[in-house]
């Protein structure tokens, strides 16, 4: 039996927590209707199709995605007053504002997700960190590990979910979208492991840089230990059937998405989902400089851990790995790569072939430039799908910081993306 949340002791809910203001119920069911009409085009269907075609390391047309988007200089016309009708309204505007100025191969879905209510005790130990003056700022991070005691603080977490709470979110979601979309509960979705993206905060950057060189040893204690923190994480979730598929319409790794044919397993029973029902992926961004041994020594071969247990796998995010594919070959099952702006195109084409899904990730530096040039986003374009045409690949516009508040620039990438690579289709 999943373990009772702290809450479950409290009296039930009374039904006006969901009372919500009758006119920013108006506004996000209208909203809602908008999103369950498109939802409904049949073009939804044949995108989901396109990316379980290529994620079969089938040769397709280039499929286009844009995410991780500059939203906050997007001005989307917000209504609703309170946070909670205004967090469900910027969804719902993101989306219909990304369909109607920058679908490219985009899938919208006809239910709302509620995710699960996972109640997590953390690793013991946090980072302190300087923070930025605005979402895509610098950070400084002030050391929290300088020896094996202070590695000895990270604790392994205690994770339980919450039931009681997730049915009061279901049940507020319920009384704004019901009738119009179904409200569906989401477990967690697991696609992203990146222990060094979070070690590296509490070890400092500089510092770790300098242990990699001086004190190995302790930054093999350390890997570990997180390491050891995640996979008992993931024990627990799948223990109290808190998982959930991602074969879908969500993002895997820092590719595209994940709509798949081949999870979950044919053993799968429908109700308990299982890592290897899954996708996953691993990053480790702070070894983008370090060699392909030291690669291997503090990051890849404590990767595998997490990775064996999975379905299917990507590897990497903004690190250039075209040096690195021989020591990636070793992951099981492993099926996308992303290729940062900073990779050789053609190294990483040649060493990858049609194996894998070439997952290229333009600069978003273009979008940024005191005067936009189209003809310099398709020249850069045609440059890597000139240098793949043996490759299997998919094309992911993300990390966007600015568009110098001219989100015209993202519509009209949008619209040359989609010209270009049917070219290569």
């Amino acid at each position: 039996m999943p373990r009772s949340a702290p809450e479950s002791a409290q009296p039930a809910p009374k039904r006006q927590s969901v009372a919500l203001a009758r006119e920013s119920v108006a506004i996000l069911r209208r909203l809602a209707g908008q999103v369950a009409e498109i939802a409904a085009l049949p073009i939804q269907r044949e995108n989901a199709d396109l990316w379980r075609r290529l994620n079969r390391v089938e040769r397709v047309r280039p499929p286009v995605w844009i995410n991780e988007i500059c939203w906050s200089e997007i001005d989307l016309g917000l209504q609703c007053q309170d946070e909670y009708c205004r967090s469900l309204e910027t969804e719902l505007c993101q989306t219909l504002y990304q369909w109607r100025h920058l679908p490219v191969d985009m899938v919208v879905d006809g239910f709302v997700r509620c995710p699960l209510v996972i109640r997590d005790s953390g690793h013991g130990i946090t980072g302190l960190e300087t923070l930025p003056d605005h979402d895509f700022g610098a950070r400084d991070y002030v050391p929290s590990i300088k020896s094996e005691a202070d590695i000895a603080r990270i604790t392994m977490p205690e994770v339980w979910v919450a039931w009681e709470a997730t049915a009061r979110a279901h049940e507020r979601l319920e009384a704004v979208f019901g009738g119009i979309l179904p409200v569906i509960d989401i477990g967690d979705r697991c696609t992203w492991f990146a222990p060094w993206d979070e070690l590296v905060r509490y070890w400092g950057i500089t510092e770790l840089m300098n242990d990699l060189v001086e004190r190995p040893e302790l930054v093999e204690q350390g890997i570990e230990r997180m390491v050891q923190a995640n996979l008992s994480r993931l024990d627990q979730l799948e223990a109290q059937n808190a998982l959930a598929l991602n074969n879908n319409n969500l993002r895997v790794g820092s590719g595209g998405l994940g709509y798949s044919d081949e999870l979950p397993q044919p053993d799968f029973d429908g109700q308990h989902v299982r890592p290897m029902d899954m996708w996953s992926s691993a990053t480790a961004q702070i070894f983008s400089c370090m060699s392909p041994a030291m690669h291997e020594r503090f990051a890849l071969r404590y990767e595998m851990r997490w990775l064996e247990r999975f379905g299917l796998n990507c590897y990497g995010c903004c690190e250039p790995l075209h040096k690195k594919i021989h020591l990636l070959e070793r992951i099981p099952r492993l099926r996308k790569i992303s290729m940062s702006p900073w990779v050789d195109v053609e190294e990483a084409a040649e060493a990858m072939g049609k194996r894998y899904v070439f997952s290229h990730k333009p600069n978003p530096a273009v979008l940024a430039a005191e005067e936009w040039s189209p003809e310099a986003a398709r020249a850069e374009l045609r440059y890597v799908l000139d240098r793949t045409r043996g490759c299997v690949v998919e094309v992911i516009m993300k990390d966007i910081s600015t568009l110098r508040r001219q989100p015209e620039r993202l519509w009209e990438w949008a619209q040359l993306a989609m010209e270009v690579t049917e070219e290569y289709a």
